[in-house]
């Protein structure tokens, strides 16, 4: 080492690598969190373009598997609908094409037996009033199902 605090171009790579693996042990990430973590540690714009560019050779970024995964979680594990799904992952970077495909995994009538079950776990009964109907769709909306979608799980629970 000759002392000089600048670093070599590899160094600097290096660095960025470090830095991303770090960021990916805990848990996935987007390229766009990626290279926000990095820009955000300092990174200089070529380092975060190589190491972006290993990360996905390697197979450690990858955002359709990323949106695939994501969406599959929300649905099993928060019953959230596709617009808050897509929503979240435009929000993280992903590509319009890979939000695409991940919520093109379930049809309409997978949606809407999703929904009436949501409908089932958290209401005691089926709606009867217009407030309890109301307070069905707000939660239907609020998990991101598309309101006639919503509207239509509501009229099914409710004849059940």
């Amino acid at each position: 080492m000759s002392g000089s605090p600048v670093l070599s171009s590899e160094a600097r790579l290096q660095r960025a690598l470090d830095l991303a693996y770090r960021h990916l042990g805990k848990r996935d990430r987007t390229e766009t969190e990626v290279r926000r973590h990095l820009a955000g540690k300092d990174a200089d714009e070529a380092s975060i373009d190589g190491a972006i560019e290993a990360l996905v050779r390697q197979g450690y970024v990858d955002d359709a598997r990323y949106a695939r995964m994501f969406a599959e979680d929300r649905r099993n594990l928060d019953d959230w609908g596709p617009e808050r799904i897509e929503r979240r992952l435009q929000a993280l970077g992903v590509d319009a094409e890979h939000v695409e495909q991940a919520l093109g995994d379930r049809d309409a009538a997978g949606e809407l037996d999703a929904a009436i079950a949501l409908l089932r776990r958290r209401c005691v009964a089926p709606p009867t009033t217009d407030r309890d109907r109301e307070r069905a769709l707000g939660i239907l909306v609020r998990k991101g199902y598309d309101l006639e979608l919503a509207y239509d799980a509501v009229r099914a629970f409710a004849c059940a």
